[in-house]
């Protein structure tokens, strides 16, 4: 299990690697662009090559982009669909060049209207990215289920990924925080395992490619997409332990994205993250035996 965290590229994407060592992670998520702004970040060769560079030699094993906030794949406004797919298509393009996991996407919102329509139009943008881009991945991620947002379930999951074409490229990221809020309890050994079977029914666990590490502020069902530092929430220290020790998660970048340190993640959050994983092995074998 690659545990890691969000970081800031800020300065260079190099020294999002950098920051992460520093932090003690094996993985790493960043905002290939100002998360504030549509207009994309411009890379160089120079700015990529010391990314590799600095990886290289490196504990990173796993990097993850996620699309900034902005993007609504799902919009009916054509201008904020072009938008979407330029700042989409660069994320692609990016994660090529720098050798990511993935793109992790919210793949966006119906608002009004029909769900159906929004998954198609969705699809439509996603599809026309990924022709326009060569290697890199693309992670959709469950949503709470907040207003329109698409990837509350895994049957908007799924249907997510046959529109935009049921390529290899096409993959899940689950977030701990969002699968409480949607209504999938995945604070105990029963539960989780449940869950993880209906995704695998629904979607396939063969698609499942990186997790975000979140507790939640909000109770199991209540559709709110609020996030706690790890084991300050509903999901408590004995879920995270449990969610982290799931075996079926071994070899994937697990992302904290809201840590102890005024929200940012700190090197004792990985630390946490890290021992939780140990508690829920222990658990996991105290169950087996007894």
């Amino acid at each position: 299990m690659l545990i890691g965290a969000h970081v800031s590229p800020a300065g260079g994407l190099y020294k999002a690697i950098e920051r992460g060592v520093e932090l003690g992670a094996e993985s790493i998520q960043i905002f290939n662009q100002s998360p504030r702004m549509w207009r994309p970040t411009s890379y160089g060769e120079e700015d990529l090559a010391r990314f590799r560079e600095a990886r290289e030699g490196s504990p990173i094993r796993g990097v993850l982009i996620h699309a900034v906030y902005l993007l609504n794949c799902a919009s009916e406004d054509p201008d904020i669909r072009a938008k979407t797919l330029t700042s989409l298509t660069h994320s692609l393009r990016v994660g090529d060049a720098i050798g990511a996991t993935g793109v992790v996407l919210h793949p966006g919102s119906a608002k009004t209207g029909h769900v159906g329509e929004a998954i198609a139009r969705a699809g439509a943008v996603m599809a026309e990215a990924l022709a326009e881009s060569e290697r890199c991945a693309l992670h959709l991620e469950d949503t709470a289920g907040a207003g329109g947002t698409l990837g509350r379930s895994f049957e908007e999951l799924a249907a997510l990924i046959d529109a935009a074409g049921g390529g290899e490229r096409l993959g899940m990221c689950l977030d701990s925080c969002h699968l409480l809020a949607s209504g999938y309890d995945v604070r105990t050994l029963e539960g989780l395992d449940e869950t993880l079977a209906a995704c695998d029914r629904t979607v396939g666990l063969d698609r499942l490619h990186s997790i975000h590490l979140n507790d939640s502020l909000t109770p199991l069902g209540s559709n709110r997409d609020r996030h706690a530092a790890p084991g300050a929430g509903e999901i408590g220290p004995d879920g995270l332990a449990v969610f982290l020790s799931e075996p079926r998660f071994r070899d994937l970048p697990v992302v904290l994205e809201t840590g102890t340190a005024d929200g940012a993640v700190a090197a004792a959050d990985i630390t946490l993250a890290r021992n939780l994983r140990e508690r829920g092995e222990l658990m996991r074998a105290d169950a087996t035996t007894g």
